[in-house]
């Protein structure tokens, strides 16, 4: 059973930890069995890919690769920095909040 994490798709995030840290990003996909997430601009690399049907000339492509969902976390615009989310009910649905300054998120 994956477990459940407080990311979505498209939340700005900030890297803690690695090459990247302090570098602020989006997530692109959330890998929930393998506990990573793919960032927008982070852990780019390069790889070299034989001709294929999809890549048909072949050649040294740059590639995204996820990151350990330990090393992100929500960055908070109005706080100006990573912080913690919290989850609470409000009319019988949950909302996502900044445990650091109480802002109700999306």
């Amino acid at each position: 059973m994956a477990v459940k994490y407080k990311f979505k798709k498209d939340d700005p995030v900030v890297v803690t930890a690695g090459k990247y840290k302090g570098v602020e990003s989006k997530v692109i996909h959330i890998f929930k069995e393998r506990g990573k997430i793919l960032l927008e601009g982070v852990n780019v690399v390069k790889r070299h890919q034989k001709p294929n049907q999809i890549h048909t000339e072949g050649g040294i492509i740059e590639k995204t690769l996820p990151v350990d969902i330990s090393n992100a976390m929500y960055y908070c615009s109005k706080c100006s920095k990573g912080v913690r989310l919290g989850i609470k009910e409000e009319k019988g649905s949950k909302k996502r909040f900044c445990r650091s300054c109480g802002t109700i998120i999306k």
